[in-house]
């Protein structure tokens, strides 16, 4: 019996970062992230959290906007 946890594989990527503030729906695009071959983990370094932060709050005006839909998962009836 080993206790070698599986080797998992990353890649570098650029993904979209999602992120809710108050009732506000916030997208950044390409964000440099490693993300899991295995299971789709995003990680993403201290400098890249740091910049997101300051995007998020210095509330520029964004390079676009997008209307998306909104749906309310139904609940279960046991």
């Amino acid at each position: 019996m080993t206790n070698e946890w599986p080797v998992e594989e990353f890649i570098d990527q650029r993904v979209t970062y999602t992120l809710q503030v108050s009732d506000k729906l916030v997208l950044v695009e390409n964000v440099p992230a490693r993300v899991s071959l295995q299971t789709g983990e995003r990680l993403f370094s201290p400098d890249v959290v740091e910049r997101l932060q300051e995007i998020v709050w210095e509330q520029k005006v964004p390079v676009r906007v997008v209307e998306t839909p909104v749906f309310e998962f139904p609940a279960v009836v046991a």
